[in-house]
């Protein structure tokens, strides 16, 4: 499916992913917010956002690709470059 979403609905569906699935406070979601570092993600944390992201945008997210991504910013750019 091509996204066809702007930039900024795409960052706020990231952001909603992500404090739905590491639980945490939207204010605390800022675009170079690290998963791990700053908002506490661990392995399995990961593994669910990736799923969230591919579930919340009908994508497939490679295991290879989602590595690199460690910020909200590198996801939200991933998507836009699909």
């Amino acid at each position: 499916m091509a996204v066809t979403l702007t930039k900024e609905q795409i960052e706020e569906k990231v952001r909603q992913v992500v404090v739905n699935q590491l639980d945490v406070d939207p204010s605390e979601v800022k675009l170079d917010s690290l998963f791990v570092d700053d908002l506490g993600a661990d392995s399995l944390d990961l593994t669910e956002l990736a799923v969230g992201f591919e579930d919340e945008f009908d994508i497939e997210i490679p295991d290879a690709d989602f590595g690199n991504l460690s910020t909200v910013e590198n996801v939200v750019n991933y998507i836009l470059n699909l």
